[in-house]
């Protein structure tokens, strides 16, 4: 028995470098019904992109830049404040284009686009950071998704610019009052437990809301969720909340298909 709900299911792969890897993407990609792939700026290279493009494409799995501040050594997750909005709008127009190069090569399409890290987290509180990865998204192509942080300046620079975005919230993540995720370096702020991560997706997307680590009810929207690929128990952890949200009667169905607005 359905709900009528359909949510997507995302994880970050081809997170490796050279002959470094990251992960096990060919097991989440058994899982996940979307794949948010490294651009070269934090992980990745243009043989993982277009290996990792080309087994999501067998596996019937939507792919998306995943781009990031230019930060291998801290994989994207140092917050740069250097760069200008116009020098990240380059940026992130540069890794769309390299991974839809690899995915025209791998028989695949790039469909959505998520910032990474520290970009990711900047983004969401920064309007002008913001307004420039939603106007570099609509230079390279005006039908790709945006995901982003529900309630974040991420979501209303995707609005203003026009796109369709899918709002992001996060399985293996705790939450803050104000709806932001908690910072990593927070005691609790990265969930670890599969049963507690699926119990906790469950909530969310049947009721709209997730408890804060102070205990408050904060409102969400989950168009998308989240498990993060590099997590040693991510496989384990997407297993048990797709399992969760199949027993739930929730459908699980890429982002792109499910006609977010």
């Amino acid at each position: 028995m359905t709900t009528g709900i359909c949510v997507d299911l995302n994880s970050d792969l081809g997170e490796g470098f050279g002959p470094w890897r990251m992960g096990d993407d060919a097991a989440m990609l058994d899982i996940v019904s979307s794949a948010n792939l490294a651009c070269g700026f934090h992980a990745g290279d243009p043989i993982i992109m277009t290996n990792t493009a080309s087994l999501a494409r067998e596996k019937g799995v939507a792919i998306g830049a995943h781009p990031a501040f230019f930060d291998l050594w801290g994989f994207g997750r140092r917050r740069i404040s250097g760069d200008s909005p116009a020098d990240i709008e380059k940026m992130v127009a540069y890794q769309i284009g390299a991974l839809q190069g690899v995915a025209a090569l791998a028989g695949h399409r790039v469909s959505h686009v998520k910032p990474h890290g520290a970009l990711y987290n900047m983004a969401a509180a920064d309007r002008e950071l913001a307004g420039a990865i939603a106007r570099a998204i609509r230079a390279v192509d005006t039908g790709l998704l945006f995901v982003v942080l529900p309630g974040s300046e991420m979501e209303r620079a995707g609005r203003d610019a026009g796109l369709r975005v899918a709002c992001e919230v996060f399985a293996d993540r705790a939450y803050l009052d104000n709806g932001a995720l908690a910072p990593r370096d927070q005691p609790g702020a990265v969930i670890h437990n599969p049963e507690e991560a699926a119990r906790r997706t469950v909530e969310m997307v049947k009721t709209g809301k997730v408890q804060a680590l102070s205990g408050k009810s904060v409102p969400v929207t989950a168009d998308t969720i989240c498990i993060h690929g590099d997590n040693p128990a991510a496989v384990a952890m997407a297993r048990a909340v797709r399992s969760a949200l199949d027993a739930a009667g929730v459908t699980v169905r890429p982002m792109h298909e499910a006609g977010k607005s």
